[in-house]
């Protein structure tokens, strides 16, 4: 998933890119309110990090003219402002969540995780598709009770196409949304991703989990289990 972090302190701001690219996001850094607008207008983010005492355009400005502006990812407000005050004017502007420094890199990790799920419109971390099991938290996959071995990005991949089953995933999708800004557009990575998942995920060929729409791009196709 990609995520935007607009944080003006260099050190913070180079740690949680560093420590949220380690766990799969493609993290793109804003150092001051404008930069994270801006980037905002061009690249579709599926999250957002964003301090509120940022240079140029301060954090509660920034969040209201991103929602004024149709952009709807979730928002995480990362700030040292603790007061129960400062916390509705965040949620009021449009924020979706409000995490208070000092704070734990683990928690991040989880009020992320949750708002992605949310918006995928899955309330458990654990997702079921008849034999197929997905823990987001855990970020691993199991078929029949057995633990399925994916690569990082072939999970990314996977988890994106399930928090958008149903709809069409272009290759320029899976690449705007996945991969770093440096990744090679023109190769075929996602199709080997691709064909590595329904091997791994389908090895009998019974269970059909991500269709091809030729010409258009790919779907997961599987209807969620329901407890």
């Amino acid at each position: 998933m990609r995520l935007l972090v607009v944080e003006d302190e260099p050190r913070l701001r180079d740690q949680l890119a560093q420590a949220l690219r380690s766990v799969g996001y493609a993290v793109d850094p804003a150092a001051d309110g404008e930069e994270g607008r801006c980037l905002a207008m061009v690249n579709p983010y599926d999250l957002a990090v964003v301090d509120l005492g940022l240079p140029k355009l301060e954090g509660l400005e920034l969040i209201r003219r991103l929602r004024g502006e149709g952009r709807t990812m979730p928002i995480l407000i990362l700030t040292a402002r603790d007061t129960w005050q400062e916390k509705v004017k965040g949620l009021e502007a449009g924020a979706d969540d409000y995490l208070v420094k000092p704070f734990h890199m683990e928690e991040l990790r989880a009020r992320l995780n949750a708002l992605q799920r949310r918006s995928g419109g899955y309330a458990s971390p654990v997702l079921r598709f008849g034999p197929l099991e997905i823990d987001t938290g855990a970020k691993s996959v199991r078929l029949d009770g057995v633990d399925v071995s994916l690569t990082g990005f072939e999970y990314n991949t996977l988890e994106y196409l399930v928090h958008r089953a149903g709809e069409v995933i272009s290759r320029t999708d899976f690449t705007e949304h996945l991969y770093h800004q440096d990744f090679d557009r023109d190769s075929n990575v996602i199709e080997v991703f691709i064909g590595r998942l329904r091997r791994k995920l389908d090895p009998q060929g019974a269970l059909n989990p991500i269709e091809t729409v030729r010409g258009h791009g790919y779907r997961f196709v599987l209807e969620p289990t329901r407890p």
